[in-house]
């Protein structure tokens, strides 16, 4: 691995005083009083990603998501205007559930002139305005304007398609993702439209997984067969060279190199094969030119920048490719893990076998994270410990919690206030 500069004076941690340097408690991973403040305090306030715009590719595109922790269903359609819109996916008629098909806890997509319940025949146009009623002569009179379908706010950045379930969000999405984020801007996405995707339902509170890839302590450990040698050895400062920190967001950076500059036996026989694997393909497409917010501490050799979205989706960048990840709590104790790989289109049949080769690896990878979840869990909930030291690399955990934990505070607050004022 590279080495790095390290910070101008102090740690990381001191770096951003307001999170303390003290032990913390994971005590919001584990109670279920907190989780359903969680569901209305972020879950139903915070710009969520659900979607990329490639899902919905055209007018009459259509694409439903289940957010379990809103208790919703929502329908992403892409109108006549090419706009993406977002409703629940609820008929206003009878409360059918609007676009299904076998199953209607399963997300389904399609491809539609306009959108009808197939229980009762009511049709909505494609931007969620009434369009016909079967036999309306029988009914009482009603002004079709009034029976619309139920927008969720809805808006795009980068391609990425975000939702908010308050009826009207504090922050529009720009305001709310942050200059550290929207650095990102030049960085194309739109040309990464290969999409490989698994889901795992895992037995833990949502951050705990999340708090796996804010940091690399563990690396040397747990991923031992995976990593370079000089990082499997107890002690040898595997470290990240860069944390940032903006609003409840946050970024790590590390440096790396490509795989194919380690010695043959720590590589799979497959990777030697295909020249791909955990780091991805080891010759990617000309992106062009790469903004510079894409690794704002410099890292030389820069290796990949993962920038987390609060509050449960992380975009990983390794420079011709990125991961996305999402954890979506599904109650206090368990949650779904949605991951995808986007790669450059395919121009060979070989760069296929490539593509596929780093995502299996990847899975394989990620899922060792996935393994630790259950112990994890299970301890925490013991409750018999509640200090837990964290170290310098660990310093994007302390913030996470602290930012859920103040997101409740404010809720809880507010509440109160309307609360006295009624």
């Amino acid at each position: 691995m590279g080495r790095w500069p390290k910070p101008p004076e102090g740690s990381w941690t001191e770096h951003y005083p307001e999170l303390g340097t003290g032990p913390v408690s994971f005590r919001d991973s584990i109670s279920k009083e907190f989780y359903d403040l969680e569901r209305e305090a972020i879950f139903k306030r915070a710009w969520l990603n659900v979607a990329r715009v490639e899902e919905v590719p055209e007018p009459g595109s259509y694409a439903t998501k289940e957010i379990e922790v809103a208790a919703a269903s929502v329908l992403l359609v892409r109108g006549e205007d090419k706009r993406i819109h977002a409703f629940y996916n609820i008929c206003r008629h009878m409360g059918n559930q609007l676009m299904w098909n076998d199953f209607p806890d399963r997300e389904v997509s399609g491809r539609c002139d306009q959108l009808t319940c197939r229980r009762c025949g009511w049709s909505w146009s494609l931007d969620g305005s009434l369009a016909h009623i079967p036999d309306a002569t029988t009914g009482p009179a009603f002004a079709p304007a009034d029976y619309a379908l139920s927008p969720v706010a809805c808006d795009i950045w980068n391609g990425f398609v975000f939702i908010n379930f308050d009826p009207q969000p504090k922050q529009g999405l720009r305001d709310f993702l942050g200059p550290m984020i929207t650095a990102l801007d030049d960085y194309p996405f739109d040309k990464l439209t290969e999409r490989y995707e698994w889901v795992a339902h895992n037995n833990s509170n949502w951050k705990i997984f999340a708090d796996a890839f804010q940091e690399y302590y563990h690396v040397p450990s747990l991923h031992s067969q995976q990593v370079p040698p000089a990082v499997r050895v107890p002690n040898a400062e595997f470290e990240c060279g860069h944390f940032q920190i903006d609003g409840p967001h946050r970024l790590v950076s590390t440096a790396g190199t490509r795989r194919w500059l380690l010695p043959p036996e720590y590589m799979y026989p497959i990777e030697l094969a295909t020249h791909s694997g955990l780091v991805g393909p080891w010759h990617t497409p000309d992106l062009g030119p790469l903004p510079p917010g894409l690794n704002p501490g410099g890292i030389e050799p820069w290796g990949i920048s993962n920038f987390q979205i609060f509050p449960n989706t992380e975009i990983l960048i390794y420079g011709g490719w990125y991961l996305l990840y999402r954890y979506w709590p599904t109650s206090y104790n368990t949650h779904r893990f949605e991951a995808y790989t986007f790669f450059h289109p395919a121009r060979t049949v070989r760069e296929r076998v490539e593509h596929e080769v780093a995502s299996v690896v990847l899975k394989e990878f990620a899922l060792q994270d996935a393994g630790m979840l259950g112990g994890t869990q299970v301890a925490l909930e013991t409750d018999i410990v509640d200090d837990y030291p964290l170290s310098d690399q660990e310093v994007l955990v302390r913030h996470l919690h602290k930012v859920t934990v103040d997101w409740v505070t404010e809720y809880r607050q507010e509440s109160a206030t309307a609360g006295v004022r009624a």
